[in-house]
């Protein structure tokens, strides 16, 4: 029995996973300014952070809608 098979899907997995990856993104700048980090490079590592992650999200968001249209 696979966990969240047990929990409701959200009515809009992408633009929720796409706000959760943008607060990442923003953290990995903050801690990167607090600690003494290179901020620019920071910021860059937070784009591709969030690109790759929502593309991510977006192609497993995809494929389970795939397979729910075939079941039926």
């Amino acid at each position: 029995m696979k966990l969240d098979d047990d929990l409701p899907r959200s009515p809009n997995p992408l633009r929720d996973s796409a706000i959760i990856y943008g607060c990442l993104a923003v953290v990995i700048v903050v801690i990167a300014a607090l600690t003494g980090g290179g901020v620019a490079k920071a910021a860059a590592i937070a784009v591709a952070f969030f690109i790759v992650a929502t593309a991510w999200t977006w192609w497993r968001v995809r494929k389970r809608r795939v397979q729910q249209e075939r079941s039926e």
